[in-house]
């Protein structure tokens, strides 16, 4: 009878490490090809050939003066910068109604060996600061910051 109950405790510790190996290959297996990496230009292009067709997220400022926009084919260039870097992006599709030159970007695509980001979703960084309006205050007014020409009040 002892030697049944320890036939029956190795099968369950046995099943039990297959089951714990099978979910975890599963989960954790191929997790690389699914990891989306965030990088700056300046990161990106110090990685040579290997950032080329990897899905990656590329994150700075729109660089002033770079921005062109066909609002009828609905095609969108501008270059991101961080420091003296700087990546030239492509987006189809309307851009977010806030985007601007020096806005904060991230962008999530591929980057091309012709050295231009195919952007697939383009996100703006906005400031996450709250404040009550003031009694009478109009919305051009305390939002004057996030309008083109505004200073921060």
């Amino acid at each position: 009878m002892s030697n049944a109950n320890g036939r029956k405790t190795a099968t369950v510790v046995i099943a039990s490490v297959i089951v714990v190996g099978a979910f975890t290959y599963l989960m954790l297996g191929n997790i690389e090809g699914d990891v989306v990496y965030f990088y700056t230009p300046t990161e990106l292009l110090s990685k040579g050939d290997a950032a080329y067709d990897r899905a990656v997220r590329l994150g700075g400022q729109v660089s002033p003066g770079s921005v062109q926009w066909n609002a009828e084919a609905l095609d969108l260039k501008f270059k991101v910068r961080e420091g003296t870097k700087e990546v030239l992006v492509h987006s189809k599709g309307a851009p977010p109604q806030m985007f601007r030159d020096g806005m904060g970007v991230v962008v999530e695509g591929r980057y091309r060996r012709d050295g231009v980001f195919e952007s697939k979703n383009l996100m703006i960084k906005h400031s996450e600061e709250y404040r009550a309006p003031k009694a009478g205050e109009r919305p051009q007014e305390m939002y004057r910051s996030l309008m083109k020409g505004g200073t921060a009040s």
